[in-house]
């Protein structure tokens, strides 16, 4: 028994081997065939690739400040932070860690507040411009997609056209159309990820104009900074402000008890009633109590500010924004080789499986005909 599996075995070895050789020498034979495929697909894929418009990225790294509560974690979050866990920054009263960033970046009120930002293209003929305007006017898509958005356009000829008024103001709970479309583009180029170990956080802006980019790119830098910074600074800057209002009410409070006390030395120079003096001790006391809390309330102003400058973040750039020099797509020779690769392996299929697919179809087609056909005659020759 175990010679006759031996034997089984390296005969269906000889028949696969056969079978591959077959295969190959079939494509061989029909090599000229694979090589026009190629070609067309070479050519196909030339169309396709200078048919997508250029886009240039740029990307900028920042390592925002840990807080305070993230330190305390000591030598735990560092051997967490090694394994590439991060507990430091989960526990504390700060509610936006660097893992909410790109959510903080995608939302909706953080991408519209960009649509007014000024940006200026580069070329011979530079202008000057809003984001919103550039991504409705400046940017291109291939020539297919005006093919696939047609019958969009004919169908929204025979909808109410939207009306907008001409002092249209951006509402970011009900946005219109063509605000809900650009709002879908430009989140869509902008990408944020956040490194899980070291937190650095990466802030990449893909354009078609790269002065665009890179004007873009610094913008949504700055205004994350000015997010996190206005978040984390809010307890403080509203305690400054209640410490300030407290100061200018404690200072009135003595400029007036300091004049009562003024006012009443003058007229009361050559009394010497102890009703007088009585007043008057209480006038001085008054005076100096209002003073004592005018210069409480001024140290207390003092630590308010010194707190606000403590919990105002610092974030170190280790990757500025810079115009990009060469475009980051589309990948010409990555999209050639793929075509020509589809190509190739599409005739491939074709010969080996396609031919003898069809042929069996047809044959099955004129199998199932043949009955259909004769029972006419049977009925004649009855």
């Amino acid at each position: 028994m175990a010679e006759e599996n031996i034997t089984n075995s390296e005969q269906g070895k000889d028949e696969y081997e056969i079978d591959l050789l077959q295969l190959l020498s079939n494509l061989w034979d029909q090599r000229r065939k694979i090589v026009k495929w190629c070609i067309c697909g070479a050519v196909i894929g030339i169309v396709v690739a200078f048919s997508i418009p250029k886009e240039y990225t740029t990307e900028v790294k920042l390592a925002p400040e840990s807080s305070d509560s993230g330190n305390r974690a000591g030598g735990l979050g560092a051997l967490a932070s090694m394994a590439g866990i991060s507990i430091g920054s989960s526990s504390g009263s700060d509610a936006v860690y660097p893992v909410l960033y790109p959510d903080v970046v995608s939302s909706v009120p953080f991408i519209t507040g960009l649509f007014d930002v000024e940006v200026r293209t580069s070329g011979s003929d530079p202008k000057e411009m809003t984001v919103e305007k550039y991504m409705t006017t400046e940017t291109r898509g291939p020539w297919w997609g005006y093919i696939t958005r047609l019958p969009g356009m004919l169908f929204s000829l025979f909808k109410s056209k939207e009306e907008v008024a001409g002092d249209h103001k951006l509402d970011q709970f009900q946005l219109t159309q063509s605000e809900t479309r650009l709002l879908d583009a430009l989140r869509g180029s902008i990408e944020t990820s956040v490194d899980a170990k070291t937190s650095v956080v990466s802030i990449k802006v893909v354009a078609q104009d790269p002065l665009v980019s890179a004007m873009l790119a610094d913008t949504v830098v700055a205004r994350l900074q000015e997010y996190i910074t206005a978040y984390r600074t809010n307890k403080a800057r509203q305690d400054l402000e209640y410490a300030q209002k407290l100061n200018e009410e404690a200072r009135v409070n003595y400029f007036e008890a300091q004049q009562r006390y003024a006012d009443y030395l003058d007229r009361n120079q050559s009394l010497s009633l102890h009703t007088a003096q009585t007043t008057r001790e209480r006038l001085q006391n008054e005076a100096t109590l209002a003073f004592n809390l005018y210069n409480q309330t001024a140290q207390q102003v003092q630590l308010a500010q010194a707190k606000v400058q403590e919990t105002t973040p610092v974030y170190a750039i280790i990757t500025p924004a810079t115009v990009p020099v060469r475009a980051s797509a589309p990948r010409k020779m990555f999209i050639l080789i793929g075509f020509i690769f589809l190509a190739f392996v599409a005739c491939s299929a074709w010969i080996l499986f396609g031919k003898s697919s069809v042929k069996m179809f047809r044959e099955r087609l004129g199998s199932s005909s043949k009955p259909s056909d004769s029972k006419p005659v049977e009925t004649a020759e009855q």
